[in-house]
């Protein structure tokens, strides 16, 4: 082989190396977007405008939300996997990105193949509550009693494969409980029926359900995930006999597949920094929300076993799959 061939050759793979290091070095040149796969207004979307604030305060360069709601958060995350891995699309997601693959029967995206991930933002606690009326004073006394009329209890839930339905059923699974789930249209209109006694427990989000414990006006029985809910005197599920039981909600960012990982890395760490001052702590803290800011090496792997978690809460609890 020739000195000029080899030569030709090393520049041509210099050459097909510079577009992506450019990009690389040169990122953020132009609008970075926040894709929220949810309707505005709600906790997600005020969480990912906070962060589109912060990091265009720090890039110095515009960042934008932009909502792109349906098909229970799957339209909005299908079109980030579709979009140009050059870094100024950014997905911001829950759980739901694990929970789709499991419960649906096809979806027009790869969970894995179609995505990086990029950092997981928070955890988010979810709260086990009670009717007042139903005797039970806590997780174990709720247990015994269910165990003690077979199908005789219920709980509501607002649809079936949602964060909230799918931890009720996990919690079914690792217990051998069996109670009845009753639909409702909202949280609202769970807390209500919690109020009332039309239905005996639900597991709820803790922001929504955290007054009434408060108040007295429902039981907590027990927080869903790892650690306490700030705030809540109530212990979690693993404290009360059922044992490494850390089920909850999540919030988290995304990328294209293939996005240069040093753009992936500096994304990650800028919104590490945006939610680390005590004003956005606050704002946090209010949404009872649990930091996290894991890097990309640690959510991967995280999500991964999400994805696979869910599968087997599916299958186990025989819950059909959607369309």
């Amino acid at each position: 082989m020739s000195r000029r061939f080899l030569t030709l050759a090393v520049a041509a793979l210099v050459c097909a190396a510079l577009p992506r290091a450019a990009l690389a070095q040169a990122w953020p040149s132009k609008t970075i977007r926040i894709v929220v796969p949810f309707a505005p207004g709600g906790a997600i979307d005020v969480m990912a405008r906070l962060l589109a604030t912060r990091m265009q305060e720090s890039l110095k360069t515009p960042v934008i939300v932009e909502n792109k709601a349906g098909v229970g958060g799957n339209l909005g995350t299908d079109y980030v996997a579709k979009q140009p891995a050059d870094g100024y699309t950014i997905l911001y997601n829950t759980n739901g990105q694990a929970i789709s693959p499991a419960t649906y029967k096809s979806l027009p995206f790869d969970p894995f193949a179609d995505f990086v991930p990029v950092t997981q933002l928070f955890a988010s606690n979810l709260l086990l509550a009670a009717s007042m009326k139903l005797p039970a004073k806590n997780l174990q006394d709720f247990i015994a009693l269910a165990k003690s009329k077979p199908g005789a209890l219920n709980y509501g839930s607002t649809g079936v494969g949602n964060p909230l339905h799918l931890t009720m059923e996990l919690l079914k699974l690792r217990t051998g409980m069996n109670i009845q789930m009753v639909p409702y249209k909202s949280d609202g209109e769970v807390i209500n029926a919690l109020m009332t006694g039309d239905v005996n427990v639900a597991v709820v989000p803790v922001v929504t359900g955290k007054e009434h414990v408060i108040a007295g006006a429902l039981r907590g029985l027990a927080v869903t995930a790892s650690r306490r809910a700030s705030g809540l005197d109530v212990p979690t599920v693993a404290e009360q006999g059922v044992p490494d039981f850390d089920a909850g909600g999540w919030q988290g960012l995304f990328m294209a597949a293939k996005t240069p990982a040093d753009i992936v890395r500096r994304v990650q760490v800028e919104a590490k920094k945006a939610f680390e001052t005590p004003e956005m702590q606050s704002r946090v803290e209010a949404f009872a929300l649990l930091n996290v800011f894991s890097t990309p090496e640690q959510f991967a792997p995280f999500y991964k076993a999400e994805v696979e978690n869910f599968k087997r809460v599916v299958r186990e609890a025989k819950i059909p799959l959607q369309e």
